[in-house]
């Protein structure tokens, strides 16, 4: 059954091995750079259990186990749309800023319960694992992308640095090396390991062309997080970092030295075939990014809703120019709820009778996000300019009684006091300025894959799928209708 959010954070107790700051983390749920998040996504577990949520989010697995919606193998478009519905009732929760929620990996999960022949010979680790997933909501995470330490060799030309087999057991396999970036892999129950790389694997790689799945708390598994911002929040109040303060998912380089995975993890083993086509065949990528399609979509209403408040308060929303850009920012928040829908409304056809998000929808969004939401940022910056500095440097400064009437006076807004102008700013800077609002830009340009092959993946698409040829189609009918003779067709002919 799902889990609550106390047994949730009590699971996080289990000897995982976190770094941070040259320290080893003794509880991730209870150490100050981790412990808001943590409560934050056991808030979403929680839900699960409260009937007003459940009625949104919940699922009965065909074990009689509650679930998410999110784990559900879809099999028709109103398993899709419910599916996005779940996934909006907790993004909502995060206000779109925790990208690695339990039910991102759901995308994954179903993709393994949709297709377990593509696994063959672990077809049953497959479906094992997917129902796995689903009947506890397990918190999942993956990691394929090598350490960048020199991206023009081919995996076996690093044997040093990337994830590969360094022994075989009758029992299971040994692995070592490294894989990046691991979003909230301190907050994870385990980890989905594979390639991913813009060169296919060869039989020269055949060490490396791995899928499996490792516990967090595996013998051996180091993760090394980046810095955390909640723990620079910490020395605060949530009043200075609203957003920082409880929704840095981290991210961490996950460091395998010596690790044992048991042959009931293993996916895929010493194959390159399937390691390659293991996204597309199980349309893991379309599953994926329905998630990452509906969370940026929550992300962009909250982002354009504040927009919208700062230029209210500043009393500039009735500039022509401020207003040009608010209404292109909301353009953009009401496109990407309309490939959401869209997604789900049209959805492609999937192994042993299921479906799938569009996959036209799906790419077009993965491109057009990494794209928009710089550009959303850059006119927060534009449109609150240098209000983003005349900010009080903490809310001490608001509790001191010799600089309040001051604050009072020159911090007001526009039909606001200066404790409510401050408070919004500073959730707006929280988002876009901060070490935490600067990360999830570059998430948010990065985290689909490389930028060039997400804008690639379209024209290769549309060479496989007819989309090419009916396009250019449109073209040359178009050329057909006249020549040097004048007009060959009607109405236009004679």
């Amino acid at each position: 059954m799902a889990l609550t959010g106390q047994q949730y954070l009590d699971s996080l107790s289990d000897g995982r091995e976190v770094w941070l700051g040259g320290e080893r983390v003794a509880d991730v749920g209870q150490h100050p750079a981790f412990r808001m998040a943590a409560r934050s996504i056991a808030r979403l577990y929680d839900t699960l259990h409260e009937p007003e949520h459940q009625r949104v989010i919940g699922w009965e697995t065909d074990r009689g186990i509650l679930s998410h919606r999110a784990f559900r193998v879809a099999r028709t478009r109103n398993h899709l749309k419910e599916r996005a519905a779940a996934m909006r009732h907790w993004a909502r929760l995060h206000y779109g800023f925790m990208a690695r929620s339990p039910d991102y990996k759901a995308g994954l999960a179903v993709s393994m319960g949709a297709s377990p022949d593509f696994f063959e010979p672990f077809g049953d680790n497959c479906t094992h694992w997917y129902q796995r997933l689903a009947d506890d909501v397990l918190f999942m995470n993956h990691v394929g992308v090598n350490p960048m330490v020199d991206r023009s060799k081919r995996p076996h030309e690093l044997p040093d640095i990337n994830v590969r087999v360094v022994a075989e057991r009758d029992d299971g396999f040994v692995v070592s090396g490294a894989k990046m970036v691991g979003t909230a892999a301190a907050f994870t129950h385990c980890n989905l390991v594979f390639s991913f790389s813009p060169v296919p694997l060869d039989a020269d790689d055949s060490d490396f062309a791995l899928i499996f799945v490792v516990p967090s708390a595996a013998a051996g598994l180091k993760m090394i997080s980046r810095p955390s911002y909640e723990l620079k929040a910490a020395g605060s109040t949530p009043f200075d970092y609203p957003l920082s303060s409880r929704f840095d998912e981290n991210d961490a380089t996950l460091v395998f030295d010596k690790v044992f995975i048991p042959w009931e993890n293993c996916l895929v083993f010493r194959d390159a075939d399937r390691a390659n086509r293991f996204f597309t065949h199980a349309q893991v990528t379309q599953n994926l990014m329905l998630h990452g399609a509906v969370r940026f979509a929550v992300k962009m209403e909250f982002m354009t809703g504040l927009l919208i408040k700062l230029a209210q308060q500043n009393g500039t929303i009735g500039m022509r120019g401020v207003r040009v850009r608010v209404g292109e920012v909301i353009s953009y928040t009401q496109m990407f709820a309309a490939l959401v829908r869209d997604a789900c409304a049209a959805p492609d056809p999937g192994p042993n009778g299921t479906v799938a998000p569009a996959h036209r929808s799906i790419f077009a969004l993965r491109s057009l996000a990494p794209m928009i939401y710089p550009k959303v940022r850059e006119i927060m910056q534009l449109v609150g300019g240098g209000g983003f500095i005349q900010l009080p440097s903490s809310s001490a400064d608001l509790l001191s009684t010799e600089l309040r009437p001051y604050i009072d006076l020159f911090y007001q807004g526009t039909e606001a006091s200066a404790l409510q102008r401050i408070k919004l700013w500073k959730l707006a800077w929280d988002a876009i300025g901060t070490e935490f609002g600067g990360r999830q830009e570059l998430f948010e340009r990065c985290y689909a894959g490389n930028i060039d092959n997400v804008r690639l993946e379209n024209l290769f698409l549309a060479e496989h799928n007819g989309d090419l040829e009916r396009l250019t189609g449109v073209v040359e009918e178009c050329l057909g209708d006249y020549d040097l003779g004048g007009w060959q067709v009607s109405p236009w002919k004679d």
